[in-house]
Formats: structure tokens, sequence, C-alpha cells
């Protein structure tokens, strides 16, 4: 990896702040990782994410409108899970367990009013999963990526490009980290390193898709 070319198509690496009492959230310590660095001919863009529904997504459309991005991928925290998740679908629903700002959703609150029940990522899941299989990198594809804030910025994210079908976006969720497994003990975890090489992975395959379809 090397610093960035000015003129690089960029990739917006999305990741949150710590949240629930944590000190560290792994999704936004590997997107920080890839500040500013170009990877197979995409420079990373870093966006840090509050955990609140409204504000992260927000958030994100702004970065997307800001940056206009070649690619996006999303990184969030799944603790207990003992595999990256590759989300499939992201659905148009924030959980009535959520918060945001001091207030409770009654279950039935949409994402973005008037939209679409669901989306399904446009990642090139399969190739990245084949990918990191390939590197013995503990990964799986997953269903849904919950009604959570994950999903929310999954969704609004493949909402404000609605009308940009070929741009690849999507969301990978991550384990706890190694330093965190002293707060839980007994769930399964992964090394930040180990992480990184994932990300970096996920990262390559995309950007080989980007190449592509410039062609």
């Amino acid at each position: 990896m090397s610093i960035a070319a000015d003129r690089q198509p960029i990739l917006l690496l999305s990741g949150f702040e710590p949240f629930g009492g944590e000190r560290t959230n792994p999704s936004w310590e590997i997107a920080a990782r890839f500040e500013g660095k170009s990877i197979a001919g995409l420079s990373v863009k870093a966006v840090r994410l509050p955990v609140a529904h409204a504000r992260a997504a927000r958030t994100m459309v702004a970065a997307i409108r800001r940056w206009r991005p070649a690619a996006i991928i999303g990184l969030g925290q799944a603790g207990g899970r003992p595999a990256l998740s590759l989300e499939r679908v992201a659905i148009n629903l924030v959980d009535q367990r959520s918060r945001d700002g001091g207030r409770d959703y009654d279950g039935e609150t949409p994402v973005v009013r008037g939209g679409p029940d669901a989306y399904f990522s446009r990642l090139p899941s399969a190739a990245i999963l084949r990918r990191l299989k390939r590197d013995r990198i503990p990964a799986a594809m997953s269903l849904s990526a919950g009604a959570f804030i994950c999903n929310s910025v999954m969704y609004a994210t493949l909402h404000e490009l609605r009308r940009r079908p070929n741009l690849p976006a999507g969301f990978i969720h991550l384990p706890y980290a190694t330093g965190q497994a002293v707060r839980h003990r007994g769930a399964p975890s992964m090394s930040l390193e180990l992480m990184e090489r994932a990300v970096m992975l996920a990262i390559s395959v995309t950007a080989s898709g980007v190449r592509a379809k410039a062609r």
C-alpha cells in the first residue's frame, strides 16, 4: 500500500465510534488504518460514524455526496460472531429496542420513509468470500444486517445510490477484537491484524470489479 494519488477514484470505508462501554470499536480502528492509502487503484477515505441511527445515516449520505466515491464498504462490529459477516440485505426498519438521542423507536419506524422494503448488497460478496477463505480468514455470508444502526447505514447508503446502480456498495460486520475479549470471556474474537488483512482483500476484490467496469 502507498500514499494515494490525488486523482484516483475513491473508496469510502466507514466505521463506528465505540459504544456500549467499550473503549474501542474495531470497525473504526480498521477503517482509520486505511485512511489515505491506495489499494488496487482506489484511494481510501475513512469515515467515522456516530452510534445513532439518524445521525449515522446522515453522516454517511453527506460523505457520499462530498466524495462521489467509486465504491463503498461499511464496517461495523457484531460482537459474538466468530467470523467476518458479509451482509446480503439491508431492510427499511429501525428496531424498536434501539435509541437515538434518547428517542425510543416504535418498531415500525423506517430508515427512509417511502423507501423500498429492502436493498441487496452490491459488493462482489461471493468473490470476496472465496478470497478470504483462500487466506484461511474466518468469514461467512449473512442474510441480514439486522435492524440496528449498521443496517440503517447500509440501507441509507444503498438508497442514496439508487440512481447509480453499478456502484459497488455494501457492509461487513467484524467480530470482537482480541483486546475486547477480556470483557467478553467466552465470546469469539479476532486480531486487528487479521481483520485488517481481511478488509484489504475485500477492497482489492471490489477494486477489481471497479476497474473492469471502467474499461
